[in-house]
């Protein structure tokens, strides 16, 4: 069983004390979105659990030296780690980019460059952060994070409706297909300088053809690779047709996270710390069990090794 803490929202960088009570009780309860009374309970013994996939923006430094807690206990683990080029327009929460790039660094050294993948998406295009802006900003990221990190991966922002009337009230430029293409063609150039492999995010464009391939945030191969073993992997069918990764189950919850970035998907309303109300000792992130809710234990089903 893969775990995802969390495309809903950033459980390393707000819900430290959360995440590893659960870690000590040996379980996670978690709401179905689309029936919110209908509740998960979810085992996650180091046996059941063969890796844990972190995203976040800014890891809290407890959550980080709390790492060795996971390790000890024979959890494995890599982190997708998100570093753009937005200011606080954007960005609503997010530090300086200097903070977040020390931050990165010091968790590629602490756990091994090799699961510290570096996000730069999605990737928006404005009169302020235009073309010339990204292909600046990403080799200076780039120069910064190459020693410490394999790969980047990168993806277009998708316009939904919500999204769009946030970004600078709809003043947001959408690209065709061959503007795409001609970013994504500098940075693959920024990313060979710098010897990190490259690959895209979910994106219906095909960018095979200047050596970016599609990627695999939950990364089978990656997996095998931090465990060791050669388990056999299934696609995740609960995501787009154009994402690439593998089977897993979110512990996270929406309209959770308070960075309160302008593009995030899972973000309906802005939140600040006074209206997230957490109790760590909740089994469920940001939320109490009600008689109303119905918990039904979540089948635990182990990644099968190739024979």
């Amino acid at each position: 069983m893969i775990l995802s803490a969390s495309r809903r929202t950033d459980i390393p960088a707000f819900f430290s004390d959360w995440f590893y009570k659960r870690i000590e009780e040996g379980f996670f309860m978690v709401r179905n979105p689309m029936n919110v009374h209908r509740v998960s309970k979810i085992s996650v013994s180091p046996q059941n659990v063969e890796c844990f996939v972190f995203w976040t923006k800014n890891p809290s430094d407890d959550f980080i030296t709390t790492l060795k807690k996971l390790d000890n206990l024979g959890y494995k683990y890599y982190f997708q780690f998100t570093i753009t080029s937005y200011a606080q327009d954007i960005e609503k929460n997010v530090p300086h980019k200097k903070e977040i790039i020390e931050k990165f660094i010091k968790l590629s050294e602490q756990i091994g460059r090799e699961k510290v993948i570096w996000r730069y998406d999605p990737i928006i295009l404005t009169e302020k952060y235009n073309m010339k802006y990204h292909i600046k900003y990403f080799a200076w990221i780039a120069e910064n994070l190459h020693n410490h990190t394999d790969k980047v991966i990168i993806s277009f922002v998708d316009c939904y409706p919500k999204i769009k009337k946030r970004l600078t009230n709809g003043q947001i430029i959408e690209l065709n297909e061959g503007q795409m293409k001609s970013l994504a063609e500098n940075f693959k150039a920024i990313a060979q300088k710098y010897g990190l492999l490259i690959e895209s995010c979910s994106e219906k464009i095909n960018l095979d053809d200047i050596g970016i391939p599609h990627g695999h945030c939950i990364d089978g191969e990656l997996i095998n690779l931090i465990c060791k073993k050669e388990f056999v992997h299934e696609k995740d069918k609960n995501q787009r047709k154009e994402c690439g990764c593998v089977k897993s189950i979110d512990v996270g919850a929406y309209n959770t996270c308070m960075h309160n970035c302008a593009y995030c998907y899972a973000l309906n309303n802005y939140n600040s710390l006074e209206q997230i109300k957490q109790n760590p000792s909740s089994p469920l992130l940001c939320s109490e069990l009600t008689a109303d809710d119905k918990v039904t234990d979540r089948e635990v089903l182990k990644l099968e090794e190739k024979n």
